[in-house]
C-alpha cells in the first residue's frame, strides 16, 4: 500500500539556470571535436599516420567527457533541491464504516449475495487499518443504527459487522448524519486528539446499492459533511441487473451510482463502483491506502550529490586508465 510516488518536484527550480553554462560547455566540446576531425583529415594521406597514432575506439574519447557533463547536470539539479512525494503511514485517524442493509442487499447478482460479500470485505478492510485508528460501524435501512462506536478496538468493529441485519427502506442521508455524529462525539475525547493536541483526521466509508428513500435527504447529509470537513468515500455496490423477490414479485434493484458519486465528490471523498466481491476487495484496498497514509515531500538532494560524485570519479578513473590524464 505504501511507497514512493515517482513524481519529481524541485523546491528551488531557479537554480536550474546553472544548466545554461553546462549547455555552453557541451556546444564548445562538439565544436572542438569537429575541428579535431578536420585536422585529422588534413594528415590522413601521410603514410606514417597509422603507425604513429595508436588505434582507440572513438567512443572511449567521448565517454569521460559525457560522464563529466552528466555530473554537472546532476549537480545543477541537486542545487534545485529535488523532492519526491512519499506515502507515510498515519498513526491516528477516525474511520466510520457505514453499510446499507436495505432489502436490496439480499440480491444475488454478487456471490453469494450483496450483504454477505459486503460484510466479509468490510471485515478485511477494518482488520487492515493501522492499530491506532478509531473505527466505528454504522448500518442503515429505514433508519441508522450505531453497531460499534469509534474506538481502537478493531475486533469490536469486526464483531459488529456480524450483526448486520436486513430491513426495509434506504436512509442514506441518516446513515451519513449518524456517522458524522459519531465522529463529533469522538472529537471531544482524547481518542480524537494526537500527541500535539490537534484533531486527528476523520473519514466515512459508505457502501450502498440503492437510492435514498426515507429519512434525511442526501443533500442535507452532504451539507453537514462539508461543514464538518469530513470526506465521504462511497461504494456503489452491485450490478445494474440485480433483482430481489418481494412478496412473490421480482423487483429490480439497480445501483444508483451517480447519486453516490455526487455525494463523494461534494465532500472531497472518492466514488467507487464494485460489481463483484473481488472488485469490492480492490476498492477497500484502495480506500485503505488513501486514508491510512498521508503524502509528504522528501528531499533527495543527497542522492543527487552522491550520484554526481560517483559519476565524476568514474569519468576521472576512465580518463586516467585510457589516456593517462584527467578529463
Amino acid at each position: 500500500m505504501n511507497g514512493l510516488n515517482p513524481m519529481l518536484s524541485l523546491a528551488s527550480p531557479t537554480w536550474l539556470l546553472l544548466l545554461v553554462p553546462v549547455a555552453v560547455l557541451l556546444v564548445v566540446y562538439v565544436v572542438m571535436q569537429a575541428r579535431r576531425t578536420r585536422y585529422a583529415v588534413r594528415f590522413a594521406a601521410l603514410p606514417m599516420l597509422e603507425k604513429v597514432m595508436p588505434r582507440r575506439p572513438s567512443w572511449r574519447r567521448h565517454l569521460p567527457a559525457a560522464l563529466l557533463l552528466i555530473t554537472f547536470v546532476a549537480l545543477c539539479v541537486a542545487a534545485a533541491r529535488p523532492q519526491v512525494d512519499e506515502q507515510v503511514p498515519r498513526e491516528r485517524a477516525t474511520v466510520i464504516v457505514t453499510v446499507d442493509v436495505s432489502l436490496s442487499m439480499m440480491a444475488v447478482d454478487v456471490e453469494p449475495d450483496r450483504l454477505t460479500a459486503a460484510r466479509e470485505a468490510a471485515k478485511d478492510f477494518v482488520d487492515g487499518l493501522p492499530d491506532g485508528f478509531n473505527v466505528g460501524i454504522v448500518s442503515f435501512a429505514g433508519a441508522a443504527t450505531v453497531l460499534a462506536e469509534p474506538s481502537p478496538d478493531h475486533q469490536a468493529a469486526i464483531d459488529a459487522l456480524d450483526r448486520l441485519e436486513l430491513d426495509e427502506g434506504t436512509a442514506i442521508g441518516d446513515g451519513v448524519l449518524t456517522s458524522l455524529a459519531q465522529i463529533e462525539a469522538t472529537a471531544g475525547s482524547d481518542a480524537a486528539v494526537d500527541e500535539n493536541g490537534d484533531p486527528i483526521p476523520a473519514h466515512v466509508v459508505l457502501l450502498s446499492d440503492g437510492t435514498n428513500t426515507v429519512g434525511s435527504s442526501v443533500d442535507q447529509a452532504t451539507a453537514k459533511a462539508e461543514e464538518d470537513g469530513v470526506p465521504i468515500s462511497t461504494i456503489a455496490y452491485g450490478t445494474a441487473t440485480g433483482t430481489v423477490e418481494v412478496d412473490g414479485q421480482i423487483v429490480p434493484v439497480p445501483v444508483d451510482e451517480p447519486a453516490l458519486a455526487a455525494l463523494a465528490e461534494a465532500t472531497g471523498g472518492t466514488g467507487y463502483e464494485a460489481e463483484s466481491a473481488g472488485e469490492l476487495d480492490e476498492v477497500y484496498d484502495d480506500i485503505q491506502s488513501s486514508i491510512g497514509y498521508t503524502t509528504e515531500q522528501r528531499d533527495i538532494t543527497p542522492w543527487f550529490v552522491a550520484g554526481s560524485l560517483l559519476l565524476g570519479l568514474l569519468a576521472a578513473a576512465l580518463s586516467l586508465v585510457w589516456f593517462a590524464r584527467l578529463p
